[in-house]
């Protein structure tokens, strides 16, 4: 993380991967790219690079109902990486039609009573999220529809909106498995072959160029926001 500049905007991009040479990392990574070419100043935050324990403790927690409560030191770190952005940016594959274990343990221990909800005045108000789901399943899959509601219904309504961002926004990246893959009607799941060589090169500029759509859309709307 670079010293705060009053005079650029951040973003903070979360990437929730345990391997950094995923395809989520690279797509985090582009991401972090764009926003910096659109004058933001970029705070990394890879969940498992810097040891991040998604588990709740007491220490988050000693008192629940006490919103003035002292948070953990590894919390209140993370509390003001948040304070600090304007935007956030989760980056993450999608596991059963949520995020990982490691990002929710981010939000459920960071995002937490009398920080991100609770007050009358919420410490989040304006500020803008953007989340970046990379799935498995193709564009063509009937999961896909049930899939982007879920995320939007959890991830914009159940947290952004609650804690008070004024807004939210999910870019569901289909088609990001190696083999192509689809549950047909009778719910069996359907592999296709293998993608490879210049077939598999145009499959990753395809996802990166939907992928920058997405942020490049994120970064126009806060511009007329402004």
């Amino acid at each position: 993380m670079t010293q705060h500049d009053s005079q650029a905007r951040t973003a903070l991009v979360v990437v929730a991967h345990h391997r950094a040479d995923s395809l989520t990392a690279h797509t985090a990574r582009r991401a972090a790219d764009r926003l910096e070419a659109a004058g933001y100043r970029i705070d990394l935050l890879d969940l498992h690079a810097e040891g991040f324990d998604p588990r709740m403790n007491t220490s988050d927690q000693p008192d629940w109902g006490n919103r003035e409560k002292a948070y953990s030191e590894e919390t209140q770190a993370h509390m003001r990486r948040i304070l600090d952005a304007d935007v956030v940016v989760a980056v993450f594959p999608v596991y059963w039609q949520s995020v990982p274990a490691i990002l929710k343990g981010w939000i459920d221990r960071v995002w937490n009573y009398g920080f991100a909800y609770g007050r009358s005045k919420p410490r989040l108000a304006g500020k803008r999220m953007l989340w970046l789901g990379l799935a498995g399943a193709t564009a063509d899959d009937p999961v896909v529809e049930g899939m982007h509601t879920v995320l939007e219904t959890n991830l914009s309504e159940g947290i952004a909106y609650y804690c008070g961002f004024s807004h939210s926004a999910v870019g569901l990246l289909t088609g990001a498995e190696e083999r192509p893959q689809r549950v047909d009607a009778e719910g069996n799941l359907l592999l296709g072959e293998a993608v490879s060589g210049a077939e598999r090169e145009a499959q990753y500029a395809d996802l990166d160029r939907r992928a920058g759509e997405f942020v490049e859309r994120f970064v126009a709307e806060g511009l007329v926001a402004a």
